[in-house]
């Protein structure tokens, strides 16, 4: 008898428990590829939900949306990828026919799944079925650490599309963990003009500089609004909240006086009040920002492929899958700034 192939894959079972099990491996339904997977990342999304913080995620769950692999297996009628083929996943399943995906906003569509986060598979696995539709092609220069990071910074580049043009902005960058700098990257790619970043960690701070802020605040100090407008020289075009708490948020707004653009980039995960008669009376505009869409994913590429991009100055830990709870130990910590999971072939 043929043994039945088996694979090992993460699941957080309840809050703050993460467990490797051995289980079979899938079979593929109509339209999936098997995917190997090489590294896949640790975000905040994973820290809030595996400590029952998130908002729309809650355990158990499969974790694996920031995953870099190599195609193993496709099912019949599958085209866009071949075995062999090194690939990321765009983690939005998306129906495709519902109001917002006939008009070009298919990440908020409205009978969306999301790999790795709730779906019933994820990427932190020896191997893991995925919609083939949902995958991009690595370019072959890319460094594991370079691929693993287009998922990520998908999202901040899907931001600064809806902030729109930021030729000559001011601009301000709330938090400088992995999106927050990777908003840097985005935003500095969109041609703005002075870009100041804030964290509460001096190590953090000091990395911002080194990828391209102009100048950059402790988080921590009172009055952050005052500190930031009087260290830029005047109002802040455009604010990227990539915290998004009712702290930062209020000191956002307090930025953006008068005119400009608080984009909500962190994932939030209570809810937040602001003073409407502020709002309105001084044209505030707050812009939600969630995901990404195809041409995020296709721009974030570009990206990294520009040669102006140093992927090792974010990944700042690797832990082999076994080791998995290690890894979501250490993205608590809040000292991390990209946490990869990678392939350990020795336990298959």
């Amino acid at each position: 008898m043929t043994k039945e192939p088996t694979r090992r894959r993460v699941v957080v079972s309840a809050p703050d428990i993460v467990e490797v099990l051995t289980e079979a491996v899938p079979p593929l339904e109509p339209g999936e590829a098997l995917v190997e997977m090489s590294v896949s990342g640790v975000c905040g999304s994973d820290k809030a939900g595996a400590h029952g913080e998130h908002a729309f995620l809650s355990p158990p769950y499969y974790p694996g949306h920031e995953v870099v692999g190599v195609v193993v297996d496709v099912a019949d009628g599958v085209g866009n990828v071949v075995v062999g083929d090194r690939v990321t996943v765009e983690p939005t399943l998306v129906c495709g026919h519902c109001k917002p995906c006939r008009h070009q906003a298919e990440n908020l569509c409205e009978n969306l799944e999301f790999f790795g986060c709730g779906y019933r598979e994820g990427g932190m696995a020896d191997v893991f079925s995925v919609p083939a539709e949902r995958l991009h092609k690595v370019p072959e220069a890319f460094s594991d650490y370079q691929a693993a990071l287009i998922e990520p910074l998908a999202t901040p580049v899907h931001a600064v599309r809806l902030a729109g043009d930021l030729a000559g902005k001011t601009v301000a960058i709330l938090g400088s963990g992995t999106i927050g700098l990777l908003a840097l990257t985005a935003v500095r790619r969109a041609g703005a003009g002075k870009v100041l970043s804030t964290d509460t960690l001096a190590a953090k701070r000091r990395l911002a500089l080194a990828l391209g802020a102009d100048a950059v605040v402790d988080a921590g100090v009172d009055d952050l609004a005052g500190v930031v407008r009087g260290e830029l020289g005047e109002s802040v075009d455009v604010v990227f909240d990539c915290v998004a708490n009712q702290a930062t948020l209020g000191e956002a707004v307090k930025m953006a006086i008068k005119g400009g653009t608080v984009v909500v980039l962190g994932g939030a995960r209570k809810p937040a009040t602001v003073d409407l008669p502020v709002i309105q009376e001084y044209q505030i505009r707050i812009q939600g920002a969630t995901t990404y869409r195809w041409e995020d994913f296709e721009d974030a590429i570009d990206i990294i492929a520009s040669g102006a991009f140093d992927a090792d100055r974010f990944v700042t830990a690797t832990f082999p899958l076994p080791k998995a709870a290690e890894a979501f130990a250490a993205i608590a910590s809040g000292g991390e700034v990209k946490i990869l999971v990678v392939a350990d072939r020795s336990g298959r």
